[in-house]
């Protein structure tokens, strides 16, 4: 089971992610409580060994602002929040970094279909962390592809179950307060999945 713990702002949360096994680590360059600067991004990147997938995301950026950020911060993978065109996407195939697209159930749910290389499937309101209708996505999208929205260390289990994700994202569900990420919450939530008997 792939794992994305996204929204960190803090060395010592990068490095309990990192320790704790997670597969790709989110820096949010986007309007969100998570936002951090390009420049910092690139910092707490430094921090992360190549097996561990940076992710900058963003959110309604044009692509140029997108290129001009992930060049600064480093990541080794951009992802676009929301109803980006496909041509958002086209025009940063030649970054060289992995393409993640998160859109809600209602988008087309096939893997690829906008040229990015992995897709997740996020909840009606994005960022609310509010649990949703998991399983109403089982079987629906296609190749790797990884739920988010409402997880947290006691329902991500359950969430598991009732999707059959290729992987799982979590920001919110391991934080204090908004964009306060806390080491014990990340570190029950790796050990949630990795029991879920699938990683």
């Amino acid at each position: 089971m792939y794992v994305k713990i996204c929204g960190l702002s803090e060395p010592e949360h990068v490095a309990t992610a990192v320790a704790a096994g997670a597969d790709a680590i989110g820096f949010v360059m986007t309007r969100s409580p998570r936002r951090i600067a390009p420049e910092r991004a690139a910092e707490l990147a430094a921090l992360v060994p190549a097996h561990v997938l940076t992710v900058g995301v963003f959110r309604g950026e044009d692509p140029e602002a997108v290129r001009a950020a992930a060049l600064t911060s480093g990541v080794r993978a951009v992802q676009l929040h929301g109803r980006h065109p496909h041509g958002d996407f086209t025009a940063l195939k030649d970054l060289g970094v992995r393409l993640v697209r998160a859109v809600d159930a209602q988008a087309d749910l096939r893997c690829g279909a906008y040229d990015e290389d992995l897709l997740i499937v996020d909840a009606p309101h994005a960022g609310s962390g509010e649990p949703w209708h998991w399983a109403a996505v089982r079987g629906r999208p296609s190749g790797r592809w990884m739920l988010a929205g409402g997880l947290d260390p006691a329902n991500v289990t359950e969430a598991i179950a009732a999707a059959d994700p290729w992987g799982v994202d979590v920001s919110s569900g391991v934080e204090t307060a908004p964009g306060v990420k806390d080491s014990a919450l990340i570190e029950a939530f790796l050990r949630a999945v990795r029991g879920a008997g699938r990683g």
